[in-house]
């Protein structure tokens, strides 16, 4: 009985050691966030690989939108 506990906890122990990598697989390269998705749901008014635009839209959010001075009144 001794002997069939002692393999049932080392066989436990063991079955820990079988796990998977979980490392993230991706064809996808970063590439620069102006640069856009290509899908649908963008902001019509922006236009995707124009750094100039994106850069003026941040900051219209950033201003209008996330800041608690403005917002207050």
């Amino acid at each position: 009985m001794m002997r069939l506990l002692s393999a049932m906890v080392m066989l436990a122990a063991l079955s820990a050691c079988g796990e998977k990598p979980q490392a993230l697989q991706s064809s996808k390269r970063d590439a620069a966030s102006y640069t856009g998705t290509g899908k649908a749901f963008a902001n019509q008014d922006w236009k995707q690989g124009d750094k100039a635009s994106w850069e003026s839209h941040l900051k219209a959010r950033n201003q209008y939108g996330q800041n608690d001075y403005t917002r207050m009144n």
